[in-house]
């Protein structure tokens, strides 16, 4: 095993947004490095949750216990929670325990605006659905560091909008150097614009 990946789940989080980085960093195939990460599920408490499609998840580990030693990054996904309350802001708060130590995040969706309200986008590179969702933040004053593109990443944070979770998955396994380079490439031609071309590149590494 590479290391540990922390994937955050709550009720309502949109189980798509996050399936191909999981996936293909459960996936020894076209890896640079042979090994794969290991797939922890974080909820607030340990008790199941239920997925937006409808997927009865049960975490492996509580939100309380989730600390970034020993952890290769932490995933946060979009749900209807990040725009309904402060329920999920625990969540952002241990987002930025992470910042500090070091260690990655990837968000996505609805999570890029739990991150806007912790102040974590005021200094960053970064991107959501749009600029006004954003915008509408509490205390968000990262206006003049978002970018209009599919996914960023900037130093340890990787933000996207909820339309693409290829791109989100390409700039994770950028972060953490898991293709070289022109697989990378390949890889994201494959799966987010149907490149049958790039298939030969992913056969041959």
């Amino acid at each position: 095993m590479k290391g540990i990946i922390h994937h955050a789940v709550y009720d309502t989080f949109a189980d798509w947004e996050t399936g191909h980085a999981t996936a293909h960093l459960r996936s020894e195939r076209f890896q640079r490095e042979p090994g794969a990460y290991e797939i922890v599920n974080v909820g607030l408490t340990g008790e199941p949750v239920v997925s937006m499609g409808g997927l009865r998840v049960t975490p492996g580990l509580a939100l309380d216990r989730l600390t970034p030693e020993g952890s290769s990054l932490l995933i946060l996904p979009g749900a209807d929670l990040w725009d309904a309350g402060d329920e999920l802001a625990p969540f952002a708060r241990k987002a930025r325990e992470f910042l500090e130590a070091g260690v990655p995040v990837a968000a996505i969706c609805g999570a890029t605006a739990g991150l806007a309200r912790e102040g974590l986008l005021d200094d960053r590179g970064h991107t959501s659905a749009a600029l006004p969702y954003l915008g509408a933040q509490p205390g968000y004053a990262g206006a003049g560091r978002y970018q209009e593109t599919d996914a960023v990443l900037d130093g340890d944070l990787v933000t996207a909008g909820p339309t693409e979770p290829v791109a989100f998955a390409r700039e994770i396994f950028r972060r953490l150097d898991v293709y070289r380079p022109d697989v990378l490439d390949a890889w994201y031609r494959l799966f987010g614009e149907s490149d049958a071309a790039a298939f030969e590149v992913l056969m041959a590494a």
